[in-house]
């Protein structure tokens, strides 16, 4: 294989494994709360310490990183992590935790603005840039439901409250072979590089003042919202509403990363089919009648001895399919919107909408654990309803501004 042909592999493979870890914050918010002794707000910091770690890589290095280069920064991004899961692994405290969150969210934050604006030099045109960033997405769902299992796997094996830690090991040595891959990739980075006009900042904003780029942006923010309000405390709310084991509870969650998987590797069909906004509207809609129809089920349920999963309650299984439907939503609209630019402009794009993505999950993850913690975890997980109605005009909006434009 020529090295060229590894870029593709290596862009697939460093978004999963950082996928996995990002995701992994719902887990560690069950085990945080079980073995750190701390409250459900206290314990939503650690979506604060990832998702702000994002805001500021993405606002310090989204527009320097096509002079940097995109594969030396992915090589970084995978040695780095592979140094911070093993000083993890032996460490057993929530201020640990917090640390090593903030590193995976600065990798993250480096690695999504570098895989975004990578995924346009080697797939340029609209149709394969569609399919590529689909395709990507869809593994990333992969790797964050392989990552639930490994860490359900450890969680059921531990005996002392600290042998979970253990899975941080496996990430390092995934990590670092990662980082090979990368080193014997080759990425053309030529296209990337600025031209005349507006650079750095200066793009940022100037992209960030077109109303196309404001009714994008808030169907990002409230797209990430949502995944991260729902996906952060699905373990808990399996564990504490529909009274699951612990174990059995991260990995039930696993149905909503596995719906989200399916949906994205299955969009890009459907759109060409549909049209994207006629595709999104439907999902919306069908978000919403799950909402609806399932979370009445949860209430009143009372916990049972040695529960399994043949006899879990119905919501366990029925309410995480949403994801199947919110699953197109994020990689088709940014694909709209960068295959709409010049690819030395990509960068900055990702930049903001990498920014606006961690807002949303912060304040999403907050505002159920606050809200599950004051009220229900049925009534967090109603909140949904409210931001998808927004995104919905969002869409629209886009939708006749992109028209108006081409």
């Amino acid at each position: 294989m020529k090295r060229a042909a590894w870029a593709v592999p290596a862009l697939i493979t460093s978004y999963a494994l950082l996928g996995l870890l990002m995701n992994s914050v719902g887990t560690v918010i069950l085990q945080s709360i079980a073995h750190y002794g701390v409250t459900k707000t206290h314990a939503a910091t650690l979506e604060a310490c990832k998702d702000l770690s994002v805001v500021v890589a993405s606002f310090l290095f989204a527009t320097t990183l096509p002079r940097f280069g995109f594969r030396r920064a992915q090589i970084g991004v995978m040695l780095a992590v592979a140094a911070g899961a093993v000083a993890i692994s032996f460490a057993n405290s929530f201020w640990a935790m917090q640390l090593f969150f903030v590193l995976v969210g600065l990798c993250f934050g480096i690695a999504k603005v570098a895989t975004y604006s990578s995924i346009g030099l080697v797939r340029p045109d609209p149709a394969r840039h569609a399919s590529l960033t689909s395709l990507i997405e869809g593994v990333f769902m992969v790797g964050i439901l392989a990552g639930i299992w490994l860490f359900g796997w450890f969680i059921g094996q531990d005996a002392t409250g600290q042998g979970w830690l253990g899975v941080y090991r496996v990430v390092a040595v995934l990590a670092v072979l990662t980082a090979i891959l990368w080193w014997f990739a080759d990425l053309d980075e030529g296209a990337a590089k600025p031209v005349e006009g507006p650079s750095g900042y200066r793009d940022a904003v100037a992209l960030l003042a077109l109303p196309s780029t404001i009714a994008f942006l808030t169907a990002i923010f409230l797209y990430v919202l949502i995944e991260q309000g729902v996906g952060t405390w699905l373990p808990t709310f399996n564990n504490q509403v529909l009274h699951l084991p612990g174990a059995m509870s991260v990995q039930a969650s696993s149905i909503f990363i596995a719906a989200l998987a399916v949906g994205r590797l299955s969009a890009s069909g459907l759109v060409a089919r549909l049209g994207w906004l006629r595709l999104l509207l439907g999902c919306l809609g069908l978000i919403a009648a799950l909402v609806l129809l399932t979370l009445p089920t949860t209430q009143g349920l009372q916990p049972r001895a040695e529960m399994g999963w043949f006899d879990a309650p119905i919501a366990a299984y029925i309410f995480p399919l949403i994801g199947v439907f919110m699953a197109p939503i994020y990689p088709i609209v940014s694909s709209v919107v960068l295959s709409a630019l010049p690819r030395e402009r990509h960068a900055a794009m990702v930049g903001l909408m990498v920014i606006f993505s961690a807002l949303g999950g912060t304040i999403g993850s907050f505002i159920t654990g606050f809200t599950f913690d004051r009220f229900s975890g049925q009534t967090a997980f109603y909140l949904v309803l409210v931001p998808l109605v927004l995104i919905a005009l969002a869409l629209v909006r886009l939708e006749r501004l992109t028209r108006k434009t081409q």
